[in-house]
């Protein structure tokens, strides 16, 4: 079967109204199949490559050189490449790369290269293969998905695919704070996009992210009095008790599960152990599934800051930019049965699920622009010394990827006005 017959294949109910829950499997594209087995020894080479460089975010020097390589590499394929500025302080360049073919759908990927792992990360632990898993610093979160988009792409080249109206790779440096140096770039891409796909790795066994928590951090400071603790403790007074009592009295939020959690995640107060403190603050992470429960929490903290128990404290809370949620939405479940149906074609079954981890896929959403996340390997231990990739899903996913990518170009969803202005 060539390549054009595998693209003209009914998917049925392509449209993104009345998409079926399940698509009949889609027939084996053997030169694609074999086409991604070739790719696996490169394609693991190349992620070696990147991962032994520390691009945690706000690494300028690290995220620009795993961008150099990245770049090369998308320049090889024919792309136009533009560095674009981030949209905030002490950020590296965003990669957008861009590719004309013949066809009608536009394509969006995203990925992002930025970790939360600190400078030294990499000497500490490089990347290794232990059995069937790889491991280092960002292996799953998200430098393979990135080497995944950029060897789909290596595919549809090699194979003169070219029956897309556009494909658009960004490849992002923020994510991991909330995208602050992308935000305006992602809803440019997005405007001009029939379809998002996100590279955020899987979850095991072998899941596919249809839906997606927001997140963002609410800050809690207290502003109290410094005083000599031994001499006159008295004069003080203790930002730090303050702070403890607002965190208490913020503990009516659930810690885990698939709806609102808020979880204190930072903590500091004072200078010295023998002065009472006078400033003390907390983070708290709040995810949510509906977006409006953001209010609700702010409403809750503001309420609580009014009450203090330490007299003569100030207390104020604030808020960093949030991460919409990505909802469950028929666009959505479209995309994961067209997935669902290609990996079928190769004798595989794939999951639906979703995790309170946010990504760049809900602006896509938000502007009414069908997105299907967690497109990646499949990895797990996520911002942890425990972070794998699963060698097994490696070349299933990039057949999936670059055959979603086909199956898109011929036929693009139609885009969806669920998500607008939601």
């Amino acid at each position: 079967m060539n390549l054009g017959t595998f693209c003209a294949m009914s998917l049925a109910g392509a449209a993104v109204t009345g998409f079926p829950a399940y698509a009949a499997p889609a027939r084996k594209n053997a030169r694609l199949w074999s086409a991604a087995e070739h790719a696996r020894p490169a394609q693991l080479q190349f992620l070696e490559q990147i991962v032994n460089i520390d691009s945690g975010t706000g690494d300028v020097e690290g995220g620009r050189k795993v961008a150099a390589l990245v770049t090369d590499r998308l320049k090889a394929l024919g792309m136009t490449v533009e560095s674009v500025a981030a949209e905030a302080p002490g950020l590296p360049e965003n990669t957008v790369a861009t590719i004309s073919g013949t066809g009608k759908g536009r394509i969006l990927m995203i990925g992002h290269i930025d970790t939360v792992f600190g400078p030294g990360a990499v000497a500490k632990r490089p990347y290794h293969i232990d059995g069937p898993r790889a491991l280092g610093p960002g292996v799953s979160d998200e430098k393979g998905g990135v080497v995944e988009g950029l060897f789909a792409l290596q595919l549809l080249h090699d194979l003169n695919f070219k029956d897309y109206a556009q494909i658009t790779f960004l490849v992002e440096t923020s994510e991991e704070r909330g995208s602050p140096g992308t935000q305006a770039l992602i809803r440019k891409l997005v405007s001009a996009a029939d379809v998002e796909l996100n590279l955020e790795p899987g979850d095991a066994p072998d899941v596919l992210t249809v839906w997606r928590k927001g997140a963002t951090t609410f800050h809690i400071d207290v502003k109290g009095r410094a005083a000599h603790a031994g001499v006159s403790p008295q004069d003080g007074r203790n930002a730090a008790v303050e702070l403890i009592h607002q965190i208490q009295a913020a503990d009516v939020f659930p810690k885990s599960g698939d709806g609102l959690t808020a979880n204190l995640t930072l903590m500091s107060a004072g200078t010295r152990a023998n002065i009472i403190p006078e400033d003390a603050s907390a983070g708290i992470n709040v995810r949510v599934r509906d977006k409006g429960d953001f209010e609700r929490v702010e409403r809750t903290l503001r309420h609580n800051a009014e009450t203090t128990i330490v007299p003569d404290t100030r207390v104020t809370v604030s808020r960093e930019p949030a991460f919409l949620p990505l909802p469950s939405n028929a666009a959505t479940e479209a995309l994961a049965a067209r997935a669902e149906a290609l990996y079928a074609g190769i004798g595989m079954k794939l999951g639906r699920g979703g995790n309170g981890g946010a990504s760049e896929s809900a602006l896509a959403y938000d502007a009414g622009v069908p997105a299907l996340d967690g497109l990646g390997p499949v990895g797990g231990g996520f911002h942890s010394e425990r972070e794998f990739l699963e060698l097994a899903s490696v070349t299933p996913r990039l057949y999936m990827l670059a055959g979603l990518i086909m199956d898109l170009g011929r036929s693009p969803p139609a885009r969806s006005q669920a998500g607008a202005g939601h």
